[in-house]
C-alpha cells in the first residue's frame, strides 16, 4: 500500500501563493492559464485520493476559469489603455491582502516561539501607590482596548474633503510619547488623544502597543473603565 502525502493548504489563496512561489512567478503579472491549469491539476489529484474538497477551492477554480475566459476575449479598443481594467485585478488585490495577513501570522508565531520560554516578573503583585501617593490598579491589554474604544467613539467624524492631511507616523508618535514621559513621568491616555482625529487615535493606540511590547512603558488604571495612565519603565 502506498501512502501519498499532499501539502496542507489553509485555503485556495494559500495554494495559489504556493504555485506563484514554486514557479517564481511575478505576483503582479500572474499567467492565469498556467496557474489555473496547476490549480485544477491539484484538485484532480485530491479527488483521485477521495480527499474532500472545501467549497472555497471549487469556487476559486471557477473564478480562475472565468478570468481565463475574460483574458481570451478581444479587448475593446480604448484610447487610454489604462482605462481597460485587467481581469486579474481583483484576484491580485485579494492575493496581496492574504499574503500580508499570512506573513503577519508567521511573524506572530515566530515571536511566540521565541518568547514562550521567557518569563517576566510581574511589575506589581497588588494594587500600589505611585506618583505622589495616587492609587492605581493593575491594568491589562483589555483595559487599554476598552479605553481605546471609548475615545474612538467620542472622536469627531471624519469630514470628506479634498485637503490631503499629513500622514501620521507611528514612529513620530512613539517619540512624542517617550518625550512626554521623560518630562512628566506619566501620561494620561484620554488627555493625550483628546480632540484628535480617528486616524491619530488609532496610530497612538498602535504606538502604545509597540512600546508595551518592547517593555519601554507600563500602564495603570485608578478604577475600572476609567482613564489609562502610562508610565515609563
Amino acid at each position: 500500500m502506498y501512502k501519498i502525502k499532499l501539502p496542507d493548504f489553509e485555503g485556495p489563496f494559500d495554494l495559489l501563493l504556493y504555485f506563484i512561489k514554486k514557479d517564481e512567478i511575478n505576483i503582479y503579472d500572474i499567467p492565469i492559464a498556467k496557474i489555473a491549469r496547476e490549480f485544477l491539476d491539484y484538485l484532480s489529484v485530491m479527488k483521485q485520493f477521495d480527499i474532500e474538497l472545501a467549497s472555497e477551492f471549487l469556487l476559486m477554480a471557477a473564478n480562475l476559469m472565468y478570468i481565463k475566459s475574460q483574458m481570451m476575449l478581444p479587448r475593446p479598443k480604448i484610447e487610454n489603455v489604462e482605462e481597460a481594467e485587467d481581469p486579474r485585478t481583483q484576484l491580485l488585490e485579494r492575493l496581496l491582502k492574504y499574503r500580508q495577513f499570512k506573513e503577519g501570522a508567521r511573524d506572530l508565531e515566530e515571536d511566540y516561539q521565541t518568547q514562550k520560554y521567557t518569563y517576566y516578573r510581574n511589575l506589581f503583585d497588588a494594587d500600589v501607590n505611585i506618583a505622589g501617593g495616587e492609587s492605581y490598579k493593575n491594568t491589562n491589554l483589555f483595559d487599554l482596548i476598552k479605553a481605546f474604544k471609548k475615545v474612538l467613539e467620542k472622536a469627531p467624524e471624519e469630514i470628506q474633503h479634498s485637503v490631503v492631511m499629513p500622514a501620521v507616523s507611528m514612529e513620530d508618535k512613539i517619540n512624542e510619547i517617550i518625550d512626554i514621559l521623560l518630562k512628566n513621568k506619566k501620561l494620561s491616555f484620554y488627555e493625550f488623544v483628546r480632540s484628535s482625529s480617528r486616524i491619530n487615535i488609532v496610530v497612538t493606540f498602535l504606538a502604545i502597543l509597540n512600546l508595551l511590547k518592547e517593555r519601554r512603558i507600563f500602564i495603570k488604571q485608578k478604577e475600572n473603565f476609567k482613564d489609562i495612565t502610562i508610565f515609563p519603565y
